[in-house]
């Protein structure tokens, strides 16, 4: 079976993961929507894609398939919905939703419709999250009582350049987003390792001092000015999680913009910004070489163009030895895998639910488990760190 898909957002990543389904045997079609048409033409010629389409509303219209959406990260949520209010399966990039109701909604339009909705969270992938989840499988931590996940990732090192190319000459508005309401690369790559969900929170902000007109609060449209949130879960199975996200700090988020620790009651692992180890009662492995990516093209190739430098290592990743390689279509060798490796699983993982009608790993009450926390977390922050409880939406039936 092959379906059609519509690629909503052909900017930086969203022209990136319409080439990866134009290549993969399940899709039969890719169309391009963009706000700028120049856009969405420039993706279809550099990809050999099928076509563009005037508006999202067009698309919706269509008799298109499914849609992958890549618009702004406040916009997912009422977007996806529409989506599948209109018959379309739908691929979401990251967060899911910036509201408990929103969540709700999509959840709902899910369970109705029955159709497949995948939250490319690419943290799943991500080599520690995949190695830890071998270890757990394996039972080898023992009972993980406390994890780590951070996304450290400095806007001195390509966030601004991102936020003027999708802003506009009101950037400023916009890269003022809350940290914590893109919480899933951190939450997701723990939950990702070690399934189970977060019942409270506290969090708190930590207000911007830069003075440049981001995270200023008469500029910000979200009207926030933290540049940074340490968020503390406790977890449903009486275990703890931390997640820092961070946008003004010193750290190469060029080299490894996500971060991990698990601590078990038999072994823990630990990643720093060049070195991951291993580690039990009585000695310390470093596996760093097991979760290392090899890029599969340039820094320099023409497709990133349009990408600050120091994002170009999340474009170009490769893969890592821990990678089941073997799952990939033959027609992604070589191609690019961004997000240390991550991309290429995920638009395979999308295609194989929509034609065989089954669940992503990323599904909807997954992805809620992913992103609803951090929007719990900046509410907390907004109450000067006051613990907060978080709805859970239940696993995914198992119909």
């Amino acid at each position: 079976m092959t379906f059609s898909i519509g690629v909503v957002g052909a900017g930086q990543f969203g022209s990136q993961f319409a080439h990866l389904f134009k290549l993969h045997p399940g899709v039969s079609a890719v169309y391009a929507v963009d706000e700028l048409p120049e856009r969405a033409a420039a993706a279809q010629e550099r990809w050999g894609l099928d076509g563009t389409m005037a508006s999202f509303e067009a698309l919706l219209e269509s008799d298109v398939d499914a849609v992958a959406i890549f618009t702004q990260r406040w916009t997912h949520g009422p977007l996806v919905e529409r989506a599948l209010r209109a018959g379309k399966h739908v691929y979401s990039a990251v967060p899911m939703a910036i509201s408990e109701e929103e969540i709700e909604r999509i959840i709902e339009a899910v369970r109705e419709t029955k159709l497949v909705y995948a939250m490319g969270e690419t943290s799943y992938y991500n080599p520690a999250t995949v190695f830890a989840r071998q270890q757990h499988k394996a039972g080898k931590f023992g009972r993980i009582f406390y994890t780590e996940g951070d996304y450290v990732h400095d806007m001195d090192l390509g966030f601004y350049e991102a936020y003027q190319y999708s802003g506009g000459d009101r950037w400023k508005e916009t890269a003022s987003y809350p940290p914590m309401l893109y919480p899933t690369h951190a939450i997701g790559g723990v939950l990702g390792a070690v399934p189970g969900h977060a019942v409270s929170v506290s969090c708190i902000g930590v207000k911007d001092q830069r003075g440049d007109g981001v995270f200023d609060k008469d500029v910000s449209m979200f009207a926030n000015d933290f540049s940074n949130a340490s968020a503390l879960f406790e977890m449903n199975d009486g275990g703890a999680m931390r997640t820092n996200e961070m946008r003004r700090v010193g750290y190469p988020s060029h080299i490894r913009e996500s971060r991990f620790r698990f601590f078990g009651t038999d072994a823990s692992f630990e990643q720093l910004a060049t070195t991951t180890v291993w580690q039990d009662k009585s000695s310390v492995l470093d596996v760093s070489g097991q979760v290392e990516t090899k890029p599969t093209m340039s820094a320099d190739d023409p497709s990133l163009a349009d990408v600050a430098p120091e994002l170009r290592d999340a474009f170009i990743s490769g893969l890592a030895p821990v990678h089941d390689r073997s799952r990939l279509p033959e027609e992604f060798l070589g191609a690019p895998n961004g997000h240390e490796g991550s991309h290429q699983f995920l638009v395979d993982d999308f295609v194989t639910a929509v034609n065989n009608r089954s669940l992503p790993p990323v599904n909807a009450w997954v992805a809620a488990r992913f992103t609803l926390p951090g929007i719990v977390a900046h509410q907390s922050a907004l109450r000067g760190g006051e613990r907060l409880p978080i709805r859970d939406f239940g696993d995914a039936p198992v119909e």
